[in-house]
Formats: structure tokens, sequence, C-alpha cells
């Protein structure tokens, strides 16, 4: 949605997409503005609670049947096992995307590495699909006045043109951009707590082949998935990189992600988003 300064800070019922990688600060910008008036939709928390609830839940199921202490008590229906989901808790998802590469090392088959990252893939589509009958519900149920969708790190890698028709007519897309220097400090997140991601396939068919042929490794099994993934998070960065740009620039507007913090309310934070209108309005 494109609007001019005067248009966005008149709108009454505001509601913004947040693109960005994980780690970067958009969950924490979400904390900072009044809950009584932002409803926060966190797109990785629809996917955990509605699109990928069967399948984690079943993945937990697998490894509890393992144990015969717990595969005899759900047997016979003595305990049910649910996962514990929520917006700052998102570690059944993760845990369900998995790594690929060696399973004596907690490493899951290429094949279903491959399948987890479909159904990610879809589940992450129909989420931002919902946005719009979100903000909906969000002012009509619960009396919501403004919309803030913590979209996931991955929404880039998703090339479908209805899910952003759907993002551009319903909510302004806000990039937040990192620096350097953010960027490096997420690498070294990612190299003493390495976690699942959902990578585009075609990226990832294309390192998976580098990888190998750099390892001497035959098969993705021969993996070792921590080192894979301290590998190919610096370069799945370099590859998000233009994709934010690109959608961003055509359908919204980018801020500095260092600029968030300076931000400590919901006056600043507006501010923020109408110099950016203002910004991509001045250029030729």
């Amino acid at each position: 949605m494109h609007m001019t300064r005067e248009e966005f800070l008149a709108w009454p019922r505001k509601a913004i997409t947040l693109l960005g990688m994980s780690g970067i600060g958009k969950t924490t910008l979400a904390n900072r503005l009044p809950r009584s008036r932002w409803f926060h939709y966190s797109g990785d928390y629809r996917i955990g609670t509605k699109y990928l609830e069967e399948p984690i839940l079943d993945n937990i199921k697998r490894q509890a049947m393992k144990v015969d202490f717990l595969r005899k008590l759900l047997l016979n229906d003595s305990i049910y096992i649910a996962s514990n989901i929520s917006v700052h808790n998102l570690e059944p998802i993760a845990t369900f995307l998995g790594k690929v590469g060696r399973p004596e090392l907690g490493g899951l088959p290429l094949q279903e590495f491959r399948r987890r990252q479909e159904l990610h893939r879809d589940a992450e589509l129909h989420a931002m699909c919902d946005v719009a009958e979100f903000i909906d519900k969000a002012h009509e149920i619960y009396g919501y006045d403004h919309f803030l969708n913590d979209a996931g790190g991955s929404i880039c890698e998703i090339d479908d043109p209805a899910m952003w028709r759907v993002l551009a007519d319903h909510t302004l897309i806000l990039y937040l951009r990192a620096d350097a220097a953010m960027e490096e400090q997420l690498v070294h997140r990612s190299i003493s707590d390495p976690k699942p991601l959902y990578y585009n396939q075609t990226f990832f068919e294309r390192k998976l082949v580098e990888y190998l042929q750099r390892e001497g490794l035959s098969a993705a099994e021969q993996i070792d998935p921590d080192r894979f993934m301290r590998w190919i998070f610096p370069e799945l960065l370099k590859h998000r990189r233009p994709l934010y740009q690109h959608y961003a620039d055509r359908f919204g507007y980018t801020i500095d992600a260092r600029e968030l913090e300076r931000i400590s309310d919901e006056t600043g934070f507006l501010e923020l988003v109408a110099s950016a209108i203002d910004r991509k309005g001045r250029k030729p």
C-alpha cells in the first residue's frame, strides 16, 4: 500500500507488515507499541498453531513413542501431548523443521527435510493470506485500532503474487534493513546457536551441492547438521538481502533497522514510518 505522509498519519486504522530477518527487531518493536491499541499478528505463531499444528504434534509423538515409558501411556490414553507455542516461544516450529544431515547428530534424511520445508512454505503462504481477515477480526471482535503483521524472516522466499497482493492491498509494507554490523551479529548468533530455518528450494539445492563438493561428501546424510547451518547462514543473508529490497521497492518502504534503537513509543514509530514515506516520495 502506497500513500503520502499525510495520508499515513491520518489513517484511522493503520495496518503495517514488517519485513526483515529473524532477530532484526520486529518482535521487539511490536512490544514497544501500546498493546491496547495494536493487534500483534505473528506469522510464525499462526503457522505453528494453525497450519503446522498437526505435523508438529505428530513429530513430537513419534519421538515420545521411542521411549517405552511414554509409549505405554500414549497407547492407553493416559497422557496427551500438546505444544506450548507462543509469540515468544516458537521452538516447536524450529524442532519440526529440523536440520539436514547425520541422524546420530540429530539430522534429518534429505527427503524428509525437503518434505518439512515444503509444508512450512505452504503454511507461511496461508498465514500471510489470512492477514486481511485478521485485520477485520482484530477490530470488530477485539476493538483494536491498529494492526501489526510481524512476518517471518522467510517471507521474502515466497514468490506468490496473490499473497503479496493481499499484503500490499491491506497493509503498508515496511522493510527493516540491517546494516553490516547487525548482519554480523546475526551471523555470530547463528554460529553460537544454529537454528533450523526455511530455505527457498532452488537456493537450498544449489548450496547443498556446493557444500557437499566443498566437504568431499557424497550424500546429505553425511553432513554434520550444525556445521552446515553455520556455513549456510551467511549465504542465506546475502541471498535474502536483495529479495527484501525488491518487495520493499515494489510494494512498500524501507527504514534502517538501526533507527529502531531510538524508538521508544508509538509516536516515534509513526514518525519514522512517515519519514520513510517522505524519502521514497522524493526519489526521482
